[in-house]
């Protein structure tokens, strides 16, 4: 039987970066582990509903960043679509 996916560690390494001094409840984590889950679907959906919609079995990066911009609120998406072509930039390299 397969554990439950989570992103408890990842979200514990982005905290450390950005605030070493700061801890976090069990409970906190469990909040901050569902908002990015529920994100992450609402994202997924979005860049499957547009793939279908151009009539694509493929999803490419250019429908995950639309789906970025659809779902995310104003300068959140900005910054998520930077990030996300920062990241592949780097994929790329490697």
């Amino acid at each position: 039987r397969r554990a439950p996916e989570s992103f408890r560690s990842y979200i514990f390494k982005i905290m450390k970066q950005v605030h070493p001094q700061t801890k976090i409840s069990k409970k906190g984590m469990l909040i901050v582990n569902n908002l990015v889950t529920d994100t992450f679907e609402r994202i997924a959906t979005e860049a499957s509903k547009l793939c279908r919609a151009t009539k694509r079995s493929t999803l490419s990066t250019r429908d995950v960043q639309s789906a970025c911009s659809l779902v995310l609120p104003g300068e959140l998406s900005k910054h998520a679509v930077a990030e996300g072509t920062k990241a592949m930039g780097k994929f790329a390299q490697a």
